[in-house]
């Protein structure tokens, strides 16, 4: 195992000293803080988390000769873990990528990448990669992001699987970051081109710092905490209320003259068990007693939470989620329902109101586009405001996609609700690339980021019409780097946001800043080419090309090409294949070097006839996408 630690550059890229111009380039490519091969035959800080065993083998290995196998799991959570506290620093972005398969024999298995923090007595898990399909005939890598946004005590990764019998082989471990170059200021800032009264976006503790935090500072004046403020998060046990993540959030929008929207109070998730315990400690069961101990706790929960913030937040996600089109009532049947009925919204928007009166209170809803979901809000929400439940405002989630909602249907969503005279809110946009769960992409296709901003075009020019009636307009994240989108529905890349993830402006930010200007954003290079003519004589030479994979995903494949401006024509390459039509040389590449991790390389080599000038390319495109020098 290597460990680099570059204490030094991260603390300087986390203070955004990094400057415009070459040296911002160079500083793109992936710096390695922590790798693991197992080649020395240790396992170079590998443990097991539980009774299995970990042990180096050399039956497969994904580089070199050897690998870490983990067998004799009897439990999911079992698995190789490697201590990271020392080698990660707080507010930088790191990305973790490791190989796995599964041993000779086993049927196939979900594996997952995962972190494990302590801080102050409380441990908390953050999934890096989600659930992937592994199997013994191949590698598959598991990759993702990870911050440390606030002190630890303890720090680990780990793999584990779904099956807690499956034995597995990991190889190749990368922690690595990429240096982030300063934002653009040569752009609008959102926040002063669009109509609406706050513009924002859900935060995590992790964008407050360097360049997210100037980008976030630049361009949106309010935030969403995007967990922090969940039943789980402030009242993990009965009694029990913890602060310190909303705080931060909190405290960094205060300062900065920031609003805040509170999201949420009452969620048919991310709830713990002990809410939804009777007082013998069993499975509550819809009686006159558990629904008075129930709304007992939701009214207890509120007032702490609402009350702590009742100064500083400016609008509550009361409820979310509570409709269900299919059910003939409209109502989702979550446990709150089953137990309460509609009482336990009741209660919420009474006592959040109580206790904060000055603030908007939300019921918060996705695919309120769908006419069917759309009008079975639209009566609940009649039906609680004539019965004076104090429901000041429709939120519209707004998770869409390149194809779907049209104008209209969206103009439809908003009309529906004016005669109601509610305000209304865009609580967590997004338009993702795909349009159904069997898409991926190596790298976001530029037809599908153009798509997408005419999409975002299209639908904020409705936002406009109507901006009287739509008092704030949320996205949910800041950036391409770190989207809920990469684990759902499915495990992959998406690009929903209007940053790209080295958080430069996209068409997607014209479509909402400036629409004439759609279509003038080039691809942000996610590859970097190193092309070498290492021997040259008079009719022929021996060159050379490496690729590196600059971008936060993985390269399941690449076919790499480039034109030359004279007379040369490549008669041999090896560690891939080639065609020439003319000038133009395309090379894919062989099976044993098909696939590149982020942050790592891949080479070949070939044989060329020149004759009168033998210049280098001047660009090269892999994938479809336009790389860098180096």
């Amino acid at each position: 195992m290597r460990r680099v630690l570059a204490g030094l550059l991260v603390t300087s890229v986390a203070a955004g000293l990094l400057t415009h111009g070459p040296a911002a380039l160079a500083a793109e490519t992936p710096v390695t803080v922590v790798s693991s091969t197992f080649e020395d035959d240790t396992l170079q800080g590998w443990t097991s988390r539980g009774g299995e065993t970990t042990a180096v083998s050399s039956a497969v290995a994904h580089g070199g000769a050897r690998s870490l196998l983990v067998s004799g799991r009897t439990q999911s959570w079992e698995g190789p873990v490697l201590a990271l506290l020392d080698d990660v620093e707080k507010g930088v972005r790191y990305n973790l990528s490791v190989w796995v398969r599964l041993a000779g024999g086993e049927e196939p298995a979900r594996l997952r990448m995962s972190v494990e923090r302590h801080a102050d007595g409380v441990t908390s898990y953050e999934g890096v990669a989600g659930d992937t399909l592994v199997t013994a005939d191949g590698w598959v890598n598991l990759t993702g992001g990870y911050t440390l946004t606030s002190d630890a005590d303890f720090l680990t990764t780990y793999v584990e699987s779904s099956s807690p019998a499956a034995s597995f082989h990991l190889d190749d471990f990368v922690l690595s970051y990429t240096p982030l170059p300063p934002i653009q200021t040569d752009i609008p800032a959102l926040r002063d081109v669009v109509p609406f009264r706050h513009f924002g976006v859900a935060a995590e503790p992790a964008l407050l710092y360097g360049e997210h935090g100037r980008l976030l500072d630049r361009h949106f004046s309010s935030i969403t905490p995007g967990s922090q403020l969940k039943w789980d998060a402030t009242e993990p046990a009965e009694g029990a209320f913890r602060f310190t993540d909303a705080d931060t959030l909190v405290d960094w929008a205060k300062a900065r003259g920031k609003a805040i929207r509170g999201h949420t109070l009452v969620w048919h998730q991310q709830t713990p068990d002990w809410v939804f315990k009777d007082s013998s400690g069993a499975d509550m069961t819809p009686t006159a007693e558990n629904k008075a101990l129930l709304l007992q706790r939701i009214e207890t929960h509120i007032r702490a939470v609402v009350g702590r913030y009742r100064d500083d937040i400016t609008a509550w996600d009361v409820v979310n989620e509570v409709v269900d089109e299919a059910q003939p009532d409209g109502l989702r049947r979550s446990k709150w329902f089953e137990i309460a009925g509609l009482d336990y919204i009741r209660t919420a928007f009474r006592v959040a109101h109580e206790v904060a009166p000055n603030a908007k209170l939300v019921i918060n809803d996705y695919n309120t586009n769908v006419p069917a979901k759309r009008d079975q809000l639209y009566n609940l929400v009649s039906q609680l405001r004539a019965e004076g439940v104090p429901v000041d405002a429709v939120g519209h989630q707004m998770h869409v996609n390149v194809d779907w909602p049209s104008a209209a249907e969206t103009e439809a969503m908003i009309t529906k609700f004016l005669p109601l005279g509610v305000d209304q809110q865009i609580t967590e946009m997004d338009v993702s690339i795909y349009t159904d769960s069997n898409q991926s992409y190596p790298s976001p296709p530029a037809a599908s980021l153009l798509a997408q901003a005419q999409r975002y075009r299209d639908l904020f020019a409705v936002f406009t019409r109507y901006a009287h009636a739509i008092s704030s307009v949320t996205f949910w994240g800041l950036a391409d780097d770190s989207t809920w989108l990469d684990t759902f529905p499915v495990t992959r890349k998406d690009h929903p946001l209007l940053f790209d993830t080295r958080l430069r402006a996209k068409d997607a930010f014209w479509a909402v800043a400036d629409p004439s200007r759609i279509g003038t954003v080039l691809p942000t290079a996610t590859c970097e080419i190193a092309y070498e003519t290492t021997t040259q004589w008079q009719s022929g030479f021996l060159g050379s090309v490496r690729i590196t994979n600059s971008a936060t995903a993985p390269l399941d494949s690449w076919t790499l090409a480039w034109s030359y401006a004279n007379d040369q024509r490549v008669t041999q390459l090896w560690n891939g294949s080639f065609t020439q039509d003319g000038p133009v040389v395309t090379v894919h590449g062989a099976p044993w070097n098909s696939a590149i991790p982020p942050g790592e390389s891949r080479s070949f080599g070939f044989l060329a006839d020149w004759s009168g000038a033998n210049d280098r390319p001047a660009s090269f495109v892999l994938n479809g996408v336009p790389c860098r020098w180096v």
